[in-house]
C-alpha cells in the first residue's frame, strides 16, 4: 500500500518534472526567436546589398550577375539559421544528464536512404524461389505431403473438414485460471483428504502430462507443421500447438495451486520408471523428423513421417493419456479434486479433437499415396499400437498398485486393449483383442462434454494458489 510519505514524495517529483519541462519549452522558445532574428538580419543585409549594387552604374549582365549572387547569399543565410534552429532544438538538455528530444525529429537522410533501397527491390527474385508455387491454386493442386502448390494460399479449401476442426477448436477455447481450485487446495493441504493412492495418482498423471504435452508441441512446431503441404491443415496444426500449451499451462497452474514440488514433478519423466518408458518410445519417432535438414519425397522419408503421425496421434495421444485421464475423471465424479479433474474435462475434449484430426490426416496421406500402405507398414503400425498399449498397462499397474476410486488395473487393462482396438480400426486396420469391452462407458459422456454445459457456472472471480493460504 502506498503511505502518505511516498505520495507527497511522489507529488513532488511530478513538480520537478513538471517545473524542468516548462524551462526547456522556455529554452527552445527562446532559442527560435533567437534564430528568427538573426535570420531576418541576414536577409536584410543582403537586400540592402542587392539595393547598393543596383544602384551603382553598372552594365546589365554585371547587375544581373550580382543580384544573383546576393540572392543566393540570402537564401544560404536563411537555410544556416533554420538548421541552427533544428540543431539547437534537437540537443540534450543540461543540467539533470538526460536528453529532451522534440517530438518529431525526421532524420531525411535515412529516409532518402529507404527509398532508394527499395529502388533495387526485384520481385523476380522472390518468384524464383516460389518456382512453380507462382501460379493460383486450384483444389486439384492440393495435397497432404510434398505438394508444389503455394502453401501461403489458404483457399481454395481442399480438406473442409481440417478447416473445421480449425473453427471447432477456436470455439472451444477455455484457459485454466478460469477454473476454482479452492476445493482442491483444501482437500490436499487437509490431513484425510485423500487417501496415499490418490495421491499418488494425482502426483504421477500431473508428473506424466506436465511433460507429455510439451513433447507433443515440440513434435508439432519442429517436424509435422514443416512437412504437412497443406494449408488448412496447417492451420488447425497451429491451433492444436497453442492448444498444447494451454494444456502445460494447465498442469503447471494445477502444481502451483497444490503446492506440489514443481521439480520433483516435472522431473518424472526422466526419473519415473512407467513414465519415462512412455516418453523415451514417443521420442524416438521424432527424432529423425526435427533435424531441420530432414525432407520428405522418397518412399523412405515418407513412411517416417506416417510413422510419426501414428505415434503421436494414434498412440500418445490416443492411447498414453486415456489410463490418466479415467482416474483423475473418476476422482472427480466422487467429488474429489473436482478442479483438478475439470481441467481434465477440458483437455480431454481438446485431446479427442486432436485424435480425430490426427486419424483423419492419417488416413488422407493413405489415400494420397497408397504405396505407403504397404504390408510392412500395416505391420509396423499394428505392432506400434499395440506397444503403445503395453506401456499404459504398465502404467496403470504402477499408479494403481490396489484398487482405487472403484476401479484397479485389470479393469484399466481392457479398458486400454478396448481403446487399442479402436485406434486399429480407425486407420483400417484389423482388431487384436477379441471379445473386450467398455468397462467405463461413463468415459463416452465426457468426451462428449459441451463447454457451456458447466464451464461458466464454476468460473472463477478471485484467483489463488496454494502458496497464498495459510493452512492450520
Amino acid at each position: 500500500m502506498l503511505s502518505w510519505d511516498d505520495y507527497y514524495k511522489d507529488e513532488a517529483e511530478l513538480a520537478q518534472k513538471e517545473q524542468r519541462a516548462r524551462e526547456l519549452r522556455q529554452q527552445q522558445s527562446q532559442t527560435e526567436a533567437a534564430a528568427r532574428k538573426q535570420a531576418a538580419q541576414a536577409q536584410q543585409t543582403a537586400a540592402a546589398q542587392v539595393a547598393r549594387e543596383t544602384s551603382a552604374p553598372q552594365n546589365g549582365a554585371q547587375t544581373a550577375e550580382r543580384s544573383f549572387d546576393a540572392a543566393v547569399a540570402a537564401h544560404q543565410a536563411t537555410v544556416e539559421s533554420e538548421t541552427q534552429t533544428a540543431t539547437a532544438a534537437a540537443r540534450p538538455a543540461a543540467g539533470n544528464g538526460q536528453s529532451e528530444v522534440p517530438d518529431e525529429v525526421v532524420n531525411q537522410d535515412v529516409l532518402q536512404q529507404a527509398i532508394e533501397g527499395l529502388q533495387d527491390l526485384d520481385v523476380q527474385t522472390g518468384e524464383a524461389e516460389l518456382g512453380e508455387w507462382t501460379e493460383r491454386v486450384t483444389v486439384d493442386d492440393k495435397q497432404m505431403i510434398n505438394c508444389r502448390a503455394d502453401l501461403n494460399q489458404l483457399v481454395p479449401f481442399k480438406y473442409d473438414w481440417a478447416w473445421q476442426k480449425y473453427l471447432d477448436g477456436c470455439a472451444n477455447h477455455w484457459m485454466p485460471q478460469e477454473i476454482n481450485m479452492n476445493a482442491d487446495i483444501a482437500l490436499w493441504k487437509g490431513r484425510e483428504g485423500l487417501t496415499a493412492d490418490e495421491r499418488l495418482i494425482v502426483k504421477r498423471n500431473l508428473g506424466f502430462f506436465a511433460t507429455a504435452d510439451s513433447l507433443v508441441a515440440n513434435n508439432l512446431v519442429l517436424a509435422i507443421y514443416r512437412l504437412i503441404t497443406n494449408p488448412e491443415c496447417r492451420q488447425y496444426i497451429l491451433r492444436q500447438a497453442f492448444e498444447e500449451a494451454i494444456h502445460t499451462h494447465a498442469y503447471q497452474y494445477c502444481i502451483e495451486s497444490l503446492g506440489m514440488d514443481e521439480g520433483e514433478i516435472f522431473n518424472m519423466y526422466h526419473e519415473i520408471p512407467s513414465v519415462a518408458k512412455k516418453a523415451s518410445w514417443g521420442l524416438k519417432y521424432t527424432h529423425e523428423l526435427s533435424d531441420p535438414n530432414f525432407t520428405t519425397g522418397t518412399p523412405e522419408t515418407d513412411k517416417a513421417l506416417l510413422k510419426n503421425l501414428i505415434a503421436f496421434y494414434c498412440c500418445l495421444e490416443g492411447i498414453f493419456f486415456y489410463c490418466g485421464f479415467t482416474q483423475i475423471l473418476s476422482m472427480g465424479r466422487r467429488n474429489k479434486m473436482t478442479g483438478t479433474s475439470e481441467q481434465f474435462q477440458y483437455i480431454l475434449r481438446d485431446e479427442s479433437m486432436h485424435l480425430n484430426f490426427g486419424i483423419d490426416m492419417i488416413n488422407q496421406i493413405k489415400l494420397e499415396n497408397p504405396h505407403l500402405w504397404d504390408d510392412q507398414m500395416r505391420q509396423d503400425t499394428t505392432q506400434m499400437i499395440l506397444e503403445a498399449t503395453q506401456l499404459e498397462i504398465e502404467y496403470a499397474r504402477d499408479t494403481m498398485p490396489r484398487g482405487v476410486l472403484g476401479m484397479n488395473a485389470v479393469m484399466m487393462e481392457e479398458y486400454l486393449q478396448f481403446i487399442a482396438n479402436r485406434r486399429l480400426a480407425q486407420v483400417g486396420l484389423p482388431e487384436q483383442f477379441k471379445g473386450v469391452k467398455n468397462p467405463f462407458p461413463w468415459m463416452s459422456e465426457i468426451m462428449d462434454l459441451r463447454k457451456e454445459k458447466n464451464f461458466f457456472e464454476t468460473r472463477v472471480i478471485e484467483y489463488q494458489t496454494g502458496g497464498a493460504l495459510s493452512w492450520d
